[in-house]
């Protein structure tokens, strides 16, 4: 019996996910959703650029849409901001449906959001369904992968892990959010902001303390510009020698004056070097890199559709990437 899934939010990302969805043993379209004038009240296959039309049309209204198709799964791609995806959370548990999101802030929720993850544990434990935030990172590289490669380790002292990519080749909101195209000045205004940033690296250090059973005296992130030091292109931008053409961000756990978790990314429009690694120190010593790096688009839309079968089986609740049955590829029954 094939896993119907519906789609609310159709961007870059929810579209990927409906895409591979459309065309995966296993998987059945129950619909899509989204506010957008320009997708609503259109055929899903032609907003997500499938090639063909799938007979089901965008609806606005998420309630009335889920309630009409009854769906197995709703997968959410709307924001990264945990509070602002909360009302939709809320009304998908309120019909009893299982949720895979791609909100960052959802994969380990920290600081202020704990409070709204309790929340969403209650409402999806009483609806009897389960609920997961995850993602290439935070959700895989940078935190479910080092996790897993410790199961081998009689001890672990520090892990340092590193994501550089070219975002020459992501998707255009990725490259606004990381900067590309200002000037110094107003990158640096809208970091103060909240708007310039990668979200997630403070998710993922707690998430490996938490693992290992490490308390953390303090969790730092810190980001800097990275200046274009001759004009680079990529599909959507142009950015001239000087100008910001992304950003190097360092997300820190510290310990006794120590970082015994440290995540180290860089993403800007020319890197000559993808890749992603980690640095185990403690026994044993583990090193491991993936030459041209997980590639975050492609790799995000597939932890997620990977992960639709495993939440239906999953206990009720909160999940995490943590806790969760590692999702593998899923080429249906």
């Amino acid at each position: 019996m094939a896993i119907r899934v519906m789609f609310y939010g159709l961007g870059p990302i929810g579209a990927a996910v409906a895409r591979q969805v459309a065309t995966r043993k296993g998987f059945a379209v129950a619909g899509g959703i989204d506010i957008d004038p320009a997708k609503a009240d259109r055929d899903l296959g032609e907003v997500i650029g499938l090639g063909r039309r799938l007979k089901v049309n965008v609806e606005r209204d998420a309630v009335k849409a889920i309630k009409a198709t009854k769906p197995d799964a709703v997968v959410l791609c709307t924001s990264s901001s945990l509070k602002k995806v909360m009302p939709q959370i809320e009304s998908v548990l309120k019909l009893k449906v299982p949720i895979v999101s791609t909100t960052e802030e959802l994969a380990y929720p920290v600081g202020a959001n704990r409070r709204v993850a309790r929340r969403i544990d209650e409402l999806a434990k009483k609806a009897k369904v389960a609920v997961l935030g995850t993602g290439v990172n935070p959700g895989f590289v940078m935190d479910a992968l080092p996790i897993a490669l410790t199961g081998v380790c009689e001890r672990v002292d520090s892990i340092v892990i590193h994501r550089v990519q070219d975002a020459r080749v992501r998707r255009l909101p990725f490259q606004q959010k990381i900067g590309s195209g200002l000037t110094k000045e107003q990158f640096e205004k809208k970091v103060e902001e909240g708007t310039v940033r990668h979200v997630g690296l403070a998710e993922s250090v707690t998430m490996i303390a938490d693992a290992f059973g490490w308390k953390l005296d303090e969790v730092t992130d810190t980001i800097e510009p990275k200046l274009a030091d001759q004009t680079v292109k990529s599909e959507f931008l142009s950015v001239d020698r000087g100008y910001v053409c992304g950003l190097v961000q360092d997300g820190i756990g510290w310990k006794d004056g120590k970082a015994i978790v440290t995540l180290h990314m860089e993403a800007y429009l020319g890197a000559p070097e993808s890749y992603d690694s980690v640095t185990i120190e403690g026994s044993p010593r583990l090193e491991q890199r993936i030459a041209g790096g997980v590639h975050g688009d492609i790799a995000t839309a597939s932890i997620t559709a990977n992960s639709i079968p495993k939440i239906l089986e999953a206990k009720p609740g909160l999940r995490t990437m943590r806790d969760m049955a590692l999702p593998s590829w899923w080429g249906g029954r």
